[in-house]
């Protein structure tokens, strides 16, 4: 199994054990209507489910805007062939590299349900949380040096609708919608020679869905866990190479004299995560 797949086995069986425990208590409450705001938050472990080793780093030597060029030396040879890896850099060369950082995740949230019939529920739910889950890619150069580009997810929020059934006073339902999040780049490098500039951090939107489960312990107060899937369209991070104090032969002015700009090639942030959940009824 992968590391990822390692770490999202144990959370559902946490969350299974939480699911059981929650039941519990069922046959001594008194079912009730799921009408009406609640408040409350969520607290658990994202990861980042790409893998390591998919996405690579692209170059723009003639700042034409068009990536996919190839970084050569002077002698007519690939300044990359030492390759690519998705993770932080253990070294100059493409001896190994770090994973990406997982992490834990947390939000507040505010919605409304609607309970239609005897069993159906329809709501809608907004949140804003924190994660530090991170992603990160890195290109080794024949110099040799590496360049490791590293993206994390930190201020987010969602509004997303969710639909359901429930059974006694135990809710089981879907959840989805729109997603935004404040993305903090950083980049970092061993070339000592050349100069770096990059713009920034950025703001990143798209979709998020997932499932889960609440039951309700009181009129008052529920818990449940609850999966979550983020995507979000992030391409707008570029890192600019210039001179710096290396030679006019240095790769990256051979082609034009401002220099070279870096991209990552993957253009989406995604992440999964597991949560315990805790809301109060109005």
């Amino acid at each position: 199994m992968t590391r990822t797949s390692l770490k999202i086995a144990g959370l559902t069986s946490a969350a299974a054990m939480l699911a059981g425990l929650a039941a519990v208590p069922a046959a001594a409450q008194t079912e009730g209507s799921w009408t009406g705001p609640y408040f409350g938050g969520r607290i658990g472990y994202g990861v980042n489910p790409g893998g390591d080793g998919a996405e690579t780093v692209e170059f723009d030597t003639g700042l034409d805007g068009t990536f996919g060029d190839t970084v050569r030396t002077g002698a007519g040879a690939d300044a990359f062939s030492t390759g690519f890896c998705g993770g932080g850099a253990a070294g100059p060369r493409n001896n190994g590299c770090t994973g990406d950082r997982d992490g834990v995740e947390w939000a507040v949230h505010a919605g409304y349900d609607y309970q239609l019939g005897s069993n159906f529920v329809v709501g809608l739910v907004g949140e804003y949380g924190r994660s530090t889950v991170r992603d990160r890619v890195t290109a080794f150069s024949t110099t040799p040096a590496s360049y490791t580009l590293e993206r994390r997810l930190r201020d987010n929020a969602a509004i997303r609708a969710r639909a359901g059934f429930t059974f006694a006073d135990t809710l089981v339902y879907g959840t989805g919608g729109g997603a935004w999040g404040k993305i903090r780049n950083r980049f970092t490098t061993t070339n000592g020679a050349n100069a770096f500039t990059n713009n920034g951090n950025d703001n990143a939107y798209g979709y998020q869905y997932g499932g889960g489960l609440e039951h309700r312990v009181s009129d008052g107060f529920s818990i449940g866990v609850q999966y979550l899937r983020t995507s979000l369209k992030d391409d707008d991070f570029r890192v600019r190479t210039a001179r710096g104090t290396a030679p006019a032969t240095n790769p990256f002015i051979l082609v034009n004299p401002n220099g070279t700009d870096f991209r990552r090639s993957g253009d989406r942030f995604n992440t999964e995560s597991l949560h315990v959940t805790a809301s109060f009824r109005l």
